[in-house]
């Protein structure tokens, strides 16, 4: 996969997790995610926003396993998601715990709030450029004390390098 290894896997015995992809610097990221998603042979959604799913390319959106979000909402698009998890018995959904391509200040906790509204586990994975890895880890199942596993998810994404690395991820404080 262009000189990409894969470390690592989703466990077989969870049938659905937020799939927590970072450091996201660059558009780009998302064909990686797509070919290692193929690699993985694995059926993972994606959440995007909603513009992106009109127009003349938003069938290819639809197509590659998208599901568009109205961004201005953020709890509806917590719920929306959540019930997306309800409706579908083996489900993976992928985002970017920043929220952003851009130097991102913290993490967004609305993906936190997805896993613990469907019950599903967190598993993250850091796209390592410098050493040119997809890394999974062990499936993190949220306690719903927010402060304390976000700062597990940061710190793991802090070890991370983006493409870009400046816009990566800082330790917790």
């Amino acid at each position: 996969l262009m000189g990409w290894r894969i470390v690592g896997h989703i466990p077989t015995d969870v049938p659905q997790a937020i799939i927590a992809v970072g450091p996201h610097t660059r558009s780009w990221d998302f064909l990686i995610g797509v070919l290692s998603r193929n690699v993985l042979e694995q059926d993972i959604g994606f959440i995007g926003k909603d513009s992106l799913f009109k127009g003349p390319f938003g069938w290819l959106f639809h197509w590659l396993g998208g599901y568009p979000v109205d961004r201005s909402r953020s709890q509806g698009m917590v719920d929306s998601v959540v019930q997306l998890f309800r409706t579908h018995p083996k489900f993976y959904l992928s985002l970017s715990p920043e929220g952003t391509r851009k130097k991102a200040d913290r993490l967004r906790s609305g993906f936190y709030h997805m896993a613990v509204g469907a019950g599903v586990p967190i598993i993250m994975v850091g796209m390592d450029f410098k050493h040119k890895e997809l890394r999974f880890q062990p499936p993190l199942y949220p306690t719903g004390q927010v402060e304390a596993d976000m700062r597990i998810i940061q710190q793991f994404f802090s070890t991370v390098t983006g493409k870009i690395p400046e816009y990566g991820v800082d330790p917790p404080k």
